[in-house]
């Protein structure tokens, strides 16, 4: 299972890398869960990102305009990101999704094929009116995406397990694999859950509040020794 840590700066990037996260996956929380930064801020991660380690970048909790999310899409390849990620927040249901997804899988491939596209949708769907999370393993693998993942789509102290138990999780991760693709859980994971995604032979776990100084996404900061302890706990596995 690989760690993904999602760092907002050069800096917090730095204490990401010292930790021994798998893949730098560069956020900006101001502009939702899944908020997209600067193209110059994934570019400057990049480059201080050593060999072995892979840089991601989240497009936004994006809405139902394709053709702006794949000119997003097409900006995170150019600025050096190895994982283009994708917020399905504004599609309401499987068409929509997977119209957005096929398009931004075109937009990467044309710039570089190497680039792994990641379609997200939430676990608490029903609450912003987005598609359900079940429909995600299906539009991904339909649109031509590399990995399918569920997130939260509101930060407001609950996690990815408030909202789907350990047999919606397994339901999800083995559809995804019978497709051929890897999966991502991330929404608030707490390093006490680890051991459950490990089970379930989750891929990749995606975390920022609880790499965090008092384990606060939005207020704290990414710290190496916490990076650390999570690296070393998905290691021990």
């Amino acid at each position: 299972m690989l760690l993904l840590i999602s760092p907002i700066n050069t800096e917090e990037a730095l204490e990401s890398i010292k930790g021994g996260a798998d893949i730098i996956d560069v956020k900006n929380p101001k502009e939702g869960s899944l908020g997209a930064n600067f193209p110059w801020i994934i570019k400057s991660i990049k480059e201080i990102t050593p060999d072995g380690m892979q840089v991601s970048a989240t497009l936004g909790d994006v809405p139902y305009k394709p053709g702006t999310v794949s000119l997003a899409a097409a900006g995170a390849v150019v600025s050096g990101a190895d994982y283009i990620k994708v917020g399905l927040y504004g599609t309401k249901n499987y068409d929509q999704a997977y119209e957005v997804m096929k398009n931004v899988v075109r937009a990467v491939n044309e710039l570089n094929e190497d680039a792994l596209v990641v379609a997200s949708g939430y676990a608490d769907a029903h609450r912003v009116g987005a598609v359900d999370p079940m429909d995600i393993p299906k539009v991904a693998a339909a649109a031509g995406a590399d990995l399918a993942m569920v997130d939260t789509a509101v930060k407001d102290g609950k996690t990815l397990f408030d909202f789907m138990n350990t047999e919606d999780l397994t339901k999800f991760i083995d559809e995804i694999h019978d497709h051929g693709l890897k999966s991502a859980l991330a929404g608030s994971v707490q390093k006490e859950q680890l051991p459950i995604l490990y089970k379930l032979k989750c891929d990749v776990v995606g975390i920022r509040g609880a790499a965090c100084s008092d384990g606060d996404r939005n207020s704290g900061t990414i710290k190496s020794s916490a990076v650390a302890d999570l690296k070393e706990m998905v290691e021990n596995f």
